[in-house]
């Protein structure tokens, strides 16, 4: 008998013995075949232009047209700067905050205290993006915002928030500080439940105070956690957010809002282009999985354990 006969044997004895296990996550693997593999065969769009009346099959074949089309547009440059300039600053200035914030409340030695805070920080990780902009809106806007207000009652004159080129991309860096920071720091919270108390005992023996067990005992403990994050981080650096951009965007300041997101609104839903928006999409995602793969690479090299 053969080595892949048996190998096919041992796989049908093993699934047999945990078939409960295989029915329970059934539903997951069906729900990922239908909604993320299947829609996969709809990449080809960008390689044809596509027309909704003719169908997939019966649409002319375009080849690489539209990647050279969108890789020579004008507008390619900026798009690649406002996206990667809103994901460096969430990456430098969002990424640690959720890291210190969970530090800090896991030194906290009451228990209803810090389950208040950590409600009120992940509060607001439930409101949609619609009431985060309305809320912005609502405290910087230059004639009715509550902080232009203030500052016109101190003597100072009032600021355009809002449309100020130089400042949208710290506003929207802000905006998902405020509202996704908790939510990072629940999941750092639980890295840090899960550390071993002997080592703060053996810390605390040799001298240890807070702070050097923090960064000594805490975050090597959690260091997994973080570059694994941190990864998924990485592969989403092309991936800015549909919703926030769009609803904080205006005239103003459109030069530096306009992101591959709202493009490929704008060209694909407005525009009905396709096959053209598609290829946007399709490059998007390729560059996600090569970061994705690069950043896991380079976290084997230095020792951690990656993503898989």
């Amino acid at each position: 008998m053969s080595a892949q006969t048996n190998k096919w044997r041992r796989i049908v004895r093993n699934m047999h013995r945990d078939k409960l296990l295989y029915l329970l996550a059934l539903p997951c693997l069906l729900y990922f075949a239908v909604f993320k593999y299947l829609p996969m065969w709809g990449v080809t769009i960008a390689f044809k232009d596509f027309s909704p009346y003719r169908g997939f099959m019966d649409s002319p074949w375009a080849g690489l047209k539209h990647f050279e089309r969108f890789f020579t547009h004008p507008d390619f440059w900026i798009l690649l700067r406002n996206t990667l300039a809103i994901n460096f600053l969430n990456l430098t200035l969002f990424f640690p905050l959720p890291i210190m914030l969970a530090l800090l409340m896991n030194e906290i030695r009451v228990s209803w205290f810090k389950k208040t805070i950590q409600s009120i920080v992940y509060l607001p990780h439930f409101l949609s993006w619609v009431i985060i902009a309305g809320l912005t809106i609502i405290m910087l806007s230059y004639s009715e915002g509550f902080v232009n207000h203030v500052l016109a009652q101190m003597g100072y004159a009032r600021l355009d928030f809002l449309t100020r080129p130089e400042w949208f991309w710290l506003l929207l860096t802000f905006q998902s500080i405020w509202k996704e920071a908790g939510w990072g720091t629940v999941i750092f919270l639980a890295a840090i439940a899960s550390v071993d108390p002997s080592l703060y005992e053996a810390s605390r023996m040799d001298g240890a105070g807070r702070l050097r067990q923090m960064w000594h005992v805490t975050l090597p403990a959690i260091r997994n956690v973080i570059v694994i994050l941190l990864i998924l981080r990485v592969g989403n650096i092309m991936d800015v957010g549909f919703e926030q951009v769009y609803l904080m965007m205006n005239g103003a300041v459109a030069r530096v809002a306009d992101v591959f997101d709202t493009y490929v609104y704008r060209s694909g839903i407005q525009q009905g282009q396709f096959s053209y928006s598609t290829a946007v999409g399709l490059f998007k995602s390729v560059v996600g999985i090569i970061l994705v793969v690069s950043a896991n690479y380079l976290s084997k090299k230095f020792g951690e354990d990656g993503v898989y």
